[in-house]
């Protein structure tokens, strides 16, 4: 396993403490113990009481609660944002797109539950059948830090109106975010247990999936920590969804609109300063605009201004911890080492704060390990093919399958092109996956399971099938 697949920290990674560490000054804000072992009881006990009575509302009962949640994240957009940034460095204006986009998610699912989980009528060969959905009961989520807020909307908001409750063990660097959507919930009139913040270890999270009354297990973050995580829940013989690492390839094709595809480029790359799941991290590039999107895409790289992502004018903030930004310098050096050559970048900048400069690695043969590695943070590796197909072949040969992209002109093209890159999402002259209605979710070593659209509010429901046939035995 290569030694970067857990550089995508979950709570796991911060077991021993949960800690607010401005990342931008380097200074401590705040410190919050761990849950004793009797308060992990007590909050998972209240969690299986409050699904027996949560189970039976109706549909309206409960969006009335999950409703009111979005309506006070819309509200107070600017407060909850602060927090994002403050605990792990996310622009301002990033840090408010997530608060909006987490509180569509949660209007969303309060609107449709209903439908998207309605009996489907089936046709069988003599009498009547349908399928129903109920809920199963305490889901345990473990999520990380790199959007602390849309992670635990878009788990939050299905499994809730499914009739489940939820127990969140969040990431150690966002303790106060991981509180503050707890308060929400309370706030918007959730009963006891419905959805409950855990400060624990990494001992005590085994111990939460191994009691009999969590029935489902979801986790975002690192291949190490997935793959933990989702041995645990199938010893235990317990339903998964694992959304984990990316290195999603960026195909451009010599028919694209280079001006358009540029600014996709830096957006897919520096968005979240490059610590996104889904970014671009594989620039595929067709030989005939090969050395014009480099001279454009390092020009572009080199305009962004690194400073207090507390700032709205502030066009690159630090990374979320010194930690992080110590591992993907590390994995740079490493891949220079092998062989790969350091078009710009590769250092952290002269500054106060986990700050590192937007950097492009090109020349990376298949012997180097940033050949498959996931790099997370601002660092793009370049590759030059030489048509459609070995774009492609480049594109799939990878560890990971969670999304890609293609630009072109030629949009049936892209389709096609689409249609062969194997990977759980691809996106056609854009990156934009921010719709509580789009499924979220990959192949390989970037997990399985679905998040948002309908898709997402399936993963923790009984299927249960109804006959009614009047007919006799067989004899």
């Amino acid at each position: 396993m290569p030694a970067n697949l857990a550089v995508k920290p979950t709570a796991e990674n911060h077991a021993s403490a949960y800690q607010s560490v401005n990342p931008f000054t380097g200074k401590t804000v705040k410190t919050f113990e761990e849950m004793s072992h009797k308060q992990l009881k007590a909050a998972i006990d209240t969690a299986a009481t409050c699904y027996e009575t949560w189970k039976n509302k109706t549909y309206a009962e409960r969006a009335k609660i999950v409703a009111k949640a979005a309506a006070i994240l819309h509200e107070r957009t600017d407060e909850f944002a602060k927090l994002a940034t403050l605990e792990m460095g996310k622009r301002i204006n990033e840090a408010r797109g997530e608060v909006e986009f987490s509180s569509n998610i949660l209007s969303y699912y309060a609107k449709n539950a209903e439908k998207f989980l309605a009996p489907v009528k089936l046709n069988p060969t003599v009498g009547e059948a349908h399928m129903e959905s109920s809920p199963i009961g305490v889901i345990f989520c473990v999520e990380p830090w790199n959007f602390p807020f849309y992670q635990l909307a878009r788990v939050a908001g299905p499994h809730l109106m499914a009739g489940n409750v939820v127990l969140v063990k969040h990431a150690g660097i966002v303790p106060q975010c991981a509180i503050a959507f707890e308060k929400l919930w309370i706030e918007a009139g959730a009963p006891a247990g419905l959805y409950t913040n855990l400060l624990i270890s990494h001992d005590q999270a085994d111990q939460v999936v191994d009691d009999p009354r969590i029935k489902g297990v979801a986790l975002t973050g690192s291949v190490a920590a997935g793959q933990s995580v989702a041995a645990r829940a199938g010893k235990n013989l317990k339903v998964s969804s694992m959304e984990l690492g990316g290195s999603d390839a960026f195909i451009v094709l010599e028919d694209a609109d280079l001006e358009h595809t540029i600014k996709w480029a830096v957006w897919g790359r520096m968005y979240n300063a490059g610590q996104t799941c889904c970014a671009a991290k594989r620039f595929i590039v067709a030989e005939k605009l090969a050395d014009k999107f480099l001279e454009k895409f390092q020009a572009a790289l080199k305009a962004l201004k690194p400073g207090d992502p507390m700032d709205e004018k502030t066009t690159l903030g630090p990374l979320s911890t010194e930690a992080a930004l110590l591992q993907l310098l590390k994995q740079v050096d490493g891949a220079v080492a092998k062989g790969a050559k350091l078009l710009m970048g590769g250092k952290r900048i002269d500054r106060p704060g986990a700050f590192m400069e937007p950097t492009i690695l090109t020349d990376i043969k298949p012997e180097n390990p940033a050949f498959r590695d996931e790099f997370f943070g601002p660092v793009a590796l370049f590759f030059r093919v030489k048509d459609e197909d070995e774009a492609i072949a480049l594109a799939n040969n990878s560890d990971f399958g969670l999304g890609g992209s293609v630009f072109t002109k030629d949009v049936a093209r892209g389709k096609r092109v689409a249609s062969r890159v194997e990977t759980g999402m691809m996106f056609i002259n854009n990156i934009s996956w921010s719709d509580a209605e789009l499924p979220f979710g990959g192949i390989k070593n970037s997990g399985y399971g679905r998040e948002l659209g309908d898709m997402g509010i399936q993963e923790f429901v009984n299927k249960k099938l109804v006959r009614t046939a009047s007919m006799e035995a067989p004899v």
